[in-house]
């Protein structure tokens, strides 16, 4: 609503005049909007293969992104995403090359290849759209974006699929958790899965990410990050501002501008049963921000 001259005026959604107006939107706000460092536009695959990949990123942690866009409804966008991906994991030195280039050494080292991801950006998906990307073995996002007024943009997720992504990493899983339960202490480790558990079951299109050093929980973006369990405690970071957080020493913790594994600057420390319910509505708060 436009409040200006003491009147209201209703804004309505709209659609894109043209597919690039929706990309350059998405491509100057990429790491605010979807979690993802940009790295490059129109990225050319080559004479051979005769393609241009509309957005190449990488996202937090350290997965390839692709973002594919159309105007409206255009189922053909899953199918140009895929093929897309498929080349891209057939040229993983040339993507890493591209990493080193606009983000460092340090960010192409860590590329995650187990967990890459395609993005399609519409106006709108079929019934058929959403029951495609759960038949394939990728990560796939379907966001349906509005555009309001002259200068805002809505995205809303309209289906987010894991893939062989989740499978893949329970084996993974298992080992970690055996492994930590010979040096830590059993308690820890179940105080782990019972969090994994909580934050799975926030919502449907639950991501879950292994990396070395945490677990990421996204939905389009990572909205916490669990660590592996010490001796005493188990460590969850959020994202949430920690200015709207009751901080209880023992318990919450502001880490903005300190360092630590995952993303996140709240942090939670968890070292019984009780505690992940305290946590609940700060896990809440977390996914519903992303």
């Amino acid at each position: 609503m436009d409040m200006m001259n003491g009147g209201m005026t209703e804004v309505l959604p709209r659609l894109a005049e043209v597919e690039a107006d929706v990309q350059g939107l998405v491509e100057t706000r990429m790491e605010t909007l979807l979690g993802v460092r940009f790295l490059a536009s129109e990225y050319s695959t080559g004479p051979l293969h005769g393609g241009r990949i509309d957005s190449l990123g990488l996202d937090e942690n350290g997965s390839p992104v692709i973002v594919e866009y159309k105007r409206g409804t255009d189922a053909g966008v899953i199918h140009q995403g895929l093929f897309y991906l498929a080349w891209l994991m057939d040229h993983r030195a040339e993507f890493e090359h591209l990493v080193r280039d606009r983000l460092g050494v340090t960010a192409a080292s860590q590329v995650l290849w187990s967990g890459p991801r395609l993005i399609c950006i519409a106006g709108d998906f079929t019934r058929y759209d959403v029951h495609a990307v759960r038949e394939h073995r990728r990560s796939i996002d379907l966001v349906r974006y509005r555009l309001f007024g002259s200068d805002l943009l809505g995205l809303e997720t309209v289906a987010s699929v894991s893939g062989g992504m989740r499978v893949a990493g329970r084996a993974r899983r298992q080992a970690v958790a055996r492994a930590a339960a010979d040096v830590q202490g059993a308690s820890m480790v179940e105080l782990a899965g019972a969090v994994d558990e909580v934050l799975l079951g926030l919502g449907d299109g639950v991501k879950r990410v292994e990396r070395k050093t945490y677990r990421a929980y996204q939905r389009l973006r990572n909205f916490a990050c669990l660590c592996p369990p010490q001796r005493s405690k188990v460590l969850v970071y959020l994202k949430v501002d920690p200015k709207d957080a009751d901080l209880v020493p023992g318990f919450t913790r502001d880490v903005s501008g300190l360092g630590h594994h995952g993303t996140g600057d709240l942090e939670v420390q968890l070292r019984t049963p009780r505690d992940v319910e305290r946590a609940g509505d700060l896990f809440r708060a977390s996914f519903a921000a992303a």
